[in-house]
């Protein structure tokens, strides 16, 4: 099972990374204004994740996805990413590169797998 950990940042505002079991970050958020808007992010993972599609942007000639889906895409320096787009469109996380396709669709399977029972970590408080 993986787990979602937020962290705040200097200026105030949150993000969080979905880790795997062997504390690999799988994907990052934006950064969101407060507490609640960051869980709400989480929130639309856990919801938008195992119901998108998938759309190979990697392939010439891909077919086009309705969202929620998965975009699979090669950055500029060559390495395979993707990101989760919402219903709505909004990029809810991006994925780390990846050196293969393959590598880049087990990421995003094991976002599909563990999402849902990812334990939420809340950032360190001072006191």
């Amino acid at each position: 099972m993986g787990k979602f950990v937020i962290n705040q940042n200097d200026k105030g505002g949150f993000s969080f990374s979905l880790k795997a079991n062997n504390g690999e970050i799988i994907a990052t958020s934006q950064v969101y204004r407060s507490l609640p808007t960051c869980k709400k992010g989480i929130s639309s993972v856990v919801k938008n994740a195992p119901i998108a599609g998938l759309e190979d942007q990697t392939k010439e000639g891909y077919e086009r996805q309705k969202h929620p889906k998965f975009e699979m895409y090669t950055d500029k320096a060559g390495a395979t990413r993707f990101r989760l787009k919402a219903l709505n469109g909004q990029i809810i996380v991006v994925g780390q590169g990846y050196k293969s396709p393959s590598g880049c669709l087990n990421g995003i399977d094991s976002i599909r797998r563990h999402a849902a029972e990812a334990e939420i970590i809340l950032p360190q408080t001072e006191e």
